[in-house]
C-alpha cells in the first residue's frame, strides 16, 4: 500500500458491520450527555469520507453531518480550525442548533447555511484535516480512512474530472496537504482506522473494513 510518506501502515484489518462501528464510537464516549457526539471523520481526497459519513447518517437518522469544504469555501484548504470551532462545535458542545454562515459565503452571496437542529445524537465531521491538534478537544471520537493513494488518486479524478483547472486547484492542494498531514497524523490520533477504499472483500452496504488505532 503506497501511503503519505511518513505514514504508518495500520495493521489487523477485519471485517465488521456498520452497525458494529457506530457502537463502538458511541462506547469510546460513554459519558456524553445533553448534547450529540461529534466524530470526525478524516482522510485523504479520495479515501471516501463522504459516502462514510452519509452511511453512518443512514444507520443513526437523528444526526447530521458537517463537510469541513463548506466551512473552507473561499477561505483556505486547511486555516479553518478556529472557524470550525467556535461556530459549530463548541455551540454543540453547550447543547445548542446551528446556524452558521461562514464570512466567504455572505461576501460571495452563496446562499443557505451550515445548520445542525438541536437535539441530535451524532453530528459527523467529516474532511481532509478535522482530526487535528487544535479541534481535538471537541472531538468525542474520530476515524481515520486509509487506503493507497493511487486508489484515492483515481476516485479523486473520477469525482472531480482532469481538467486543467481541477489539475491546478489539485496541485495547489497537495502543497499544502503533505506537510499539514504530515504535522498532524491523523492516523495516530484516531479512535479507529477505516479502509478507504478497501480491497479487502466485504459487502460496501453493510460493512466496513476496519483496524484498530495506530500505536507509534
Amino acid at each position: 500500500m503506497r501511503l503519505h510518506p511518513g505514514e504508518t501502515e495500520a495493521v489487523g484489518w477485519r471485517v465488521v458491520t456498520v452497525f458494529d462501528v457506530v457502537r463502538q464510537l458511541r462506547d469510546a464516549s460513554p459519558d456524553v450527555t445533553g448534547r450529540p457526539r461529534v466524530i470526525a471523520i478524516d482522510g485523504r481526497g479520495g479515501a471516501g469520507k463522504t459516502t462514510l459519513a452519509e452511511r453512518l447518517r443512514k444507520m443513526e437518522p437523528n444526526s447530521a453531518i458537517v463537510h469541513t469544504d463548506d466551512v473552507a469555501w473561499n477561505h483556505a484548504y486547511f486555516d479553518w480550525g478556529a472557524v470550525l470551532t467556535g461556530n459549530i462545535l463548541q455551540p454543540l458542545h453547550r447543547g445548542e442548533p446551528v446556524d452558521f454562515r461562514p464570512d466567504a459565503w455572505i461576501s460571495h452571496d452563496r446562499a443557505g447555511s451550515i445548520t445542525i437542529p438541536a437535539g441530535a445524537d451524532f453530528v459527523w465531521v467529516e474532511g481532509t484535516g478535522i482530526i487535528r491538534e487544535e479541534v481535538g478537544p471537541w472531538l468525542d471520537a474520530s476515524m481515520y480512512m486509509q487506503g493507497d493513494l493511487e486508489d484515492q488518486e483515481r476516485l479523486l479524478i473520477g469525482r472531480d474530472g482532469d481538467s486543467s483547472e481541477q489539475q491546478e486547484h489539485v496541485a495547489n492542494w497537495l502543497r499544502e496537504e503533505l506537510p499539514f498531514m504530515l504535522r498532524e497524523r491523523p492516523w495516530s490520533r484516531a479512535t479507529l482506522i477505516v479502509g478507504g477504499p478497501s480491497r479487502i472483500d466485504h459487502d460496501p452496504d453493510t460493512e466496513l473494513v476496519v483496524a484498530p488505532p495506530i500505536s507509534l
